[in-house]
């Protein structure tokens, strides 16, 4: 899965990202420190991105879901090495290189994986 940055679901919330820390500033140099505003923002922005992460992980589920056995090995395989070639393809499952071949076609034309190079030098990555 893509990283997904919690830096961007503050970027969405500045104003109350800078109200937060305004609010919390204010107190600190008294006797009655109110660190509640910040961690309020700081929950609220992690609880924002488990949401984002959760819908981003079924959109997946429902993708690969449509896609054959053999395919989703091939994904999870460009996902764990950042590229995947006929060869690795085919030493990690066992299919034939023409499987792989005719695989990696399908998941290249439905925009999952990007090809790079050619011939011997032919790899592909996630889009």
């Amino acid at each position: 899965m893509p990283y997904s940055s919690l830096e961007s679901v503050i970027e969405q919330s500045k104003e109350a990202y800078y109200l937060a820390l305004r609010r919390t500033q204010g107190t600190i140099r008294t006797d009655q420190q109110d660190w509640n505003p910040w961690i309020e923002f700081f929950l609220r922005s992690l609880q924002r991105q488990k949401q984002r992460l959760e819908r981003k992980i079924e959109r997946e589920r429902i993708l690969l879901g449509d896609l054959p056995e053999l395919s989703v090995a091939i994904l999870e395989l460009a996902r764990e090495r950042g590229r995947v070639t006929v060869m690795d393809a085919a030493n990690a499952t066992g299919a034939s290189r023409n499987t792989i071949k005719d695989h990696l076609r399908v998941l290249t034309e439905q925009g999952h994986l990007t090809l790079h190079g050619a011939g011997r030098g032919t790899w592909y990555g996630l889009s």
